[in-house]
């Protein structure tokens, strides 16, 4: 059982360190945190040096709590783990949509757990809806969900493709993040 700690670690061991790449819109990043959100959350010098210890305070106030990841780890850590590392890559909004839409398309037409609105929040009533999911299909269940994640996840990589060729040059190394 995966814990925060453990999760961010591998967000950070996925991310790597420096990069500036012009091809990418995010600009700098170290540890995987942009330049531009760096700044939002206080940091001042060079983007090289930002530590991870810098990052890790980010990952867990920005991409865990502010989201309410952490509570989804509560109930699955391998979940939650998910969210984490999508919202870290695609913004916490769309992993949290991403598995409202699958909730939604796993629900048995509403039988077994109301249908929730798609609205990028993790909140409660998207928590209840894991909660009743996992209970009716356990185990095999979570893999299932994981890998209709995965495939959300793998399809937006693709559209951003088709949407911006420059990304083209991303999609093999975004890909390891799903094939993991």
């Amino acid at each position: 059982m995966a814990t925060i700690k453990e999760i961010i670690d591998d967000v950070l061991k996925a991310e790597g360190g420096y990069v500036n790449d012009i091809r990418d819109r995010g600009g700098e990043t170290n540890h995987g945190i942009t330049i531009a959100t760096a700044r939002a959350n206080g940091y001042t010098g060079p983007m090289k040096v930002m530590t991870q210890d810098f990052a890790r305070g980010v990952y867990m106030k920005q991409y865990v709590e502010a989201p309410g990841f952490d509570k989804i780890a509560a109930i699955s850590p391998a979940i939650g783990a998910e969210l984490v590392d999508t919202g870290v890559n695609m913004g916490p909004k769309v992993a949290a949509q991403f598995l409202q839409r699958a909730l939604n398309g796993l629900n048995n037409q509403g039988k077994d757990y109301a249908d929730l609105v798609v609205d990028g929040a993790a909140g409660q009533r998207t928590r209840d809806g894991l909660t009743a999911f996992l209970k009716k299909r356990g185990a095999e269940g979570e893999r299932r969900l994981l890998a209709l994640l995965n495939a959300l996840q793998g399809e937006r990589y693709l559209s951003l493709c088709e949407g911006r060729a420059a990304n083209e040059a991303f999609l093999f190394g975004w890909l390891a993040r799903i094939a993991a």
